[in-house]
């Protein structure tokens, strides 16, 4: 089983898989407290329109998706604070007519040759050199800016009125929020798909959520569940001959209920009279 890390597939594979895993867990935390999970579904389906434009216009379908996928994520945004439409509505709109869009762009394209599973389902063992370098420079990128705005995304995650009225610039904090959330969902695409994205997002922090009320160490759990599933659902998948994105989830959700079953919080309400 080991031996096959010695090929650079495959250790192009564990790279993007354990800074997937991480990047995924950070922004997870930050997703978990505000209550941003439909936003992330949201985006993570906004990617196929993305992938489908660039597949249209004959360039690499991630660039084109992070450009889309920002841009919706701002829409949501803009579209629910200035709009008078519940946030979750928006969501709900761009939903569907995003996938609409994508579904339409891909009916268009001619001798349609690309293979659609790998965005859809994930293609972990698929990511090539130019991804994983691509990979790495998003998760500098926006795990350096948590680490610059720490205190004041923390500060927003848990009271972002409180937090504006202490001068912090909430809404700016939001949208850079959601721009993170956005590059995420794109730069794991090639490891778990557009269909299970959300999930490497949501269910690690989820997990750690379960553990502890500190927000470092929620942090730090939730990177080690992350960044585990992804590691660990890579190595099984190969000898077993199982998806990959599949297997990485599944790991990660079956970390989710362990911890819930051992959470400290669900000792406190059995125990209060």
């Amino acid at each position: 089983m080991l031996e096959s890390f010695g090929y650079a597939y495959m250790q192009r594979a564990l790279v993007a898989g354990v800074l997937i895993g991480t990047l995924c867990a950070v922004i997870g935390v930050y997703v978990v407290l505000r209550g941003l999970a439909f936003i992330g579904a949201g985006i993570s389906h906004a990617s196929f329109a993305g992938v489908a434009i660039g597949v249209y216009l004959g360039i690499n379908p991630i660039w084109t998706a992070i450009v889309f996928c920002v841009l919706v994520a701002w829409g949501i945004g803009i579209t629910s604070r200035k709009g008078n439409v519940k946030e979750d509505t928006a969501v709900g709109v761009f939903f569907a007519s995003t996938m609409a869009l994508g579904i339409l762009i891909i009916g268009l394209v001619q001798g349609y040759q690309l293979d659609l599973f790998s965005y859809l389902f994930g293609s972990i063992l698929a990511v090539t050199a130019q991804d994983m370098w691509t990979t790495v420079v998003v998760t500098v990128l926006v795990l350096g800016a948590v680490v610059v705005l720490y205190k004041d995304l923390m500060f927003v995650a848990f009271d972002p009125e409180m937090a504006e009225v202490t001068g912090i610039p909430a809404s700016r904090l939001y949208f850079l929020l959601i721009t993170m959330m956005a590059l995420t969902v794109v730069m794991s695409i090639k490891v778990v798909g557009i269909v299970l994205v959300s999930a490497l997002i949501v269910t690690p922090a989820a997990a750690a959520y379960q553990l502890t009320e500190k927000f470092r160490t929620m942090m730090l759990l939730a990177v080690v569940f992350g960044a585990g599933s992804c590691v660990v659902g890579l190595v099984i998948s190969v000898p077993l001959r199982i998806a990959s994105g599949a297997a990485i989830v599944l790991l990660s959700t079956i970390a989710f209920f362990v911890c819930a079953a051992l959470s400290p919080r669900r000792r406190r309400v059995r125990s209060s009279p």
